[in-house]
C-alpha cells in the first residue's frame, strides 16, 4: 500500500515562488509516475504535471515555462517548483502517484497554495 506525504505550499505574493514535495512510501512498483492536480471549490481537479519513473515529465500548458517537476533519483519523491505564481494557480495540489500500467493510483491529502497580494 503506497502512502503519500505532501509538504509545501503557502501563501506567495503573484509573481513569487513555492516549492511543493512529495514522498511516497510502500509499494514495490518500479513503472509508475507521481505528480500534481489542484483543485478549486466548485471546479474539477485538474491536471498539473506528472513525472514518470524513467524521468519523463509533463506538464499542463497553464504551467508550462513557470513550474518544473523533478524526481529524486532512487526514491519514489518528485518536487514541483512553481514560479512566476498568478492568483489563478491559487488551489488545493494534490500529489498522486500512479502505475503506468493498471488503474492502481493513490492520491495526497492536498496542500493549499495562495496566491495573493
Amino acid at each position: 500500500q503506497v502512502r503519500l506525504v505532501e509538504s509545501g505550499g503557502g501563501l506567495v505574493e503573484p509573481g513569487g515562488s513555492l516549492s511543493l514535495s512529495c514522498a511516497a512510501s510502500g509499494g514495490s512498483h518500479s513503472h509508475y509516475q507521481m505528480g500534481w492536480y489542484r483543485q478549486v471549490p466548485g471546479k474539477e481537479r485538474e491536471f498539473v504535471a506528472m513525472i514518470t519513473s524513467t524521468g519523463l515529465s509533463n506538464y499542463a500548458e497553464s504551467v508550462v515555462g513557470r513550474f518544473t517537476i523533478s524526481r529524486e533519483t532512487g526514491k519514489k519523491a518528485v518536487s514541483l517548483q512553481m514560479n512566476s505564481l498568478k492568483a489563478e494557480d491559487s488551489a488545493v495540489y494534490f500529489c498522486t502517484y500512479q502505475l503506468l500500467v493498471g488503474s492502481y493510483e493513490v492520491w495526497g491529502q492536498g496542500t493549499l497554495v495562495t496566491v495573493a497580494s
